[in-house]
């Protein structure tokens, strides 16, 4: 397999896995842009951004706790 084909399949695992983690987020009561924001943003452990809101945070509090 070349460079080239293990990048391009590289990439489209991590589509993969940010879409995933943007339908979770959103399942969990995030807006679909701050749930494309925190999708993203790999350094954020979704559970934890789950756990915020399932703890009473609001999605604004949420957001400024873990970006």
């Amino acid at each position: 397999m070349s460079a080239a084909e293990l990048e391009t399949m590289y990439a489209s695992e991590i589509d993969r896995i940010e879409r995933w983690r943007h339908d979770e987020l959103e399942r969990a009561g995030y807006d679909p842009e701050s749930a494309f924001v925190l999708a993203a943003s790999h350094d954020i452990d979704l559970h934890d951004a789950v756990s915020l809101l399932n703890r009473g945070c609001t999605v604004d509090l949420a957001l400024q706790i873990l970006l």
